[in-house]
């Protein structure tokens, strides 16, 4: 054998070698978490899993899902994790057998009511909403009720459930707490509440003194507070509602280990934590919440049934609707 032939052979090994060890899993990641935020989550996931690599696509979450489900009408379906805003898409998804379970040891971290039982989908963030209000306003609200008195009337701003998720998840712990149900909507139109759009148009309501009271997240709010914005952001006594921005892992996964590595990952410590630094309130029990948060222990969260929420979704719309308007 010539030298000329071994130093080849050794060559070619070494390449052999060498690329079998950069080769990485591959995990596509279907999100609807705004782009900044998203490419953090990526790029920590990849930090802690390097030997995995992230293809991902953004977009809303109305948007992601007319995508996903296409794509699965299609047989042609390429995500392996979904990452979405709400708990009620998640139900459809489950309920359509386009979820795959996976019990994750994180959660044993987590309060039941966050997470589906048999696993297939975990909330990994509590974004409330509640009530917001102009610093200049001559009351200050306490109370979901205090939004239909007469000192309000025609200060009201809140998103449509016909444009917003998250006011449409609101509408639905609302209406069907025995304390308000379709009354108190039927009060909210009766004082003249506007609504229209989704939560940036109340926060810009607000935030120029054009309405002085609005429901809106709570980031939203407490972010522009500390920005020197006239605005403050009360958690009413009655409680909440919340979206959870939950993650689950589609059936036709691909990458079943890396998807389950990026469940386990931002339901960890260390997911949590990004979720704090990113100014959200983490789902994770023994995490604190961000600056300018009241205590997790005194937020109190209204009932919530993500299964009823579907079903009732489209009923809620047009009763929405037949109330205020196609807004």
């Amino acid at each position: 054998m010539s030298i000329r032939y071994v130093t080849a052979l050794t060559l070619a090994l070494c390449a052999s070698t060498s690329l079998s060890a950069q080769a990485q899993d591959t995990l596509v990641l279907y999100t609807s978490q705004p782009n900044t935020d998203a490419q953090s989550t990526v790029d920590a996931f990849k930090k802690a899993n390097p030997d995995i690599d992230v293809e991902w696509v953004r977009d809303g979450t109305t948007k992601l899902m007319t995508k996903l489900r296409a794509e699965m009408a299609a047989d042609a379906a390429k995500a392996d994790v979904l990452l979405i805003a709400d708990s009620v898409s998640m139900e459809s998804l489950k309920q359509d057998g386009q979820l795959q379970p996976y019990l994750s040891a994180e959660r044993s971290h987590y309060d039941p009511a966050l997470y589906d039982k048999e696993g297939y989908y975990y909330g990994t963030k509590l974004i409330t909403t509640g009530i917001a209000y102009n610093t200049k306003a001559a009351m200050q609200p306490a109370s979901w009720s205090d939004l239909a008195k007469p000192e309000a009337k025609g200060q009201v701003a809140m998103p449509s459930p016909l444009y917003s998720g998250a006011a449409l998840i609101h509408l639905a712990a609302l209406t069907n707490d025995k304390t308000f149900g379709w009354d108190y909507y039927k009060a909210l139109k009766n004082n003249d509440t506007m609504a229209q759009g989704g939560n940036g148009g109340v926060l810009k309501a607000l935030a120029s003194g054009t309405k002085s009271y609005g429901m809106l997240v709570d980031y939203m709010a407490i972010r522009e507070k500390a920005k020197g914005a006239p605005i403050d952001f009360v958690f009413p006594k009655e409680g909440v509602s919340m979206v959870t921005e939950p993650v689950a892992i589609l059936k036709q996964a691909k990458h079943l280990a890396a998807a389950k590595k990026f469940v386990d990952f931002v339901l960890s410590q260390q997911g949590q934590q990004l979720v704090l630094s990113q100014g959200y309130i983490p789902a994770h029990n023994d995490m604190p919440v961000p600056e300018g948060f009241p205590a997790r222990a005194s937020i109190k969260l209204l009932p919530f049934d993500a299964a009823l929420a579907l079903k009732q979704a489209e009923q809620d719309k047009t009763e929405f609707a037949d109330i205020f308007g196609a807004q």
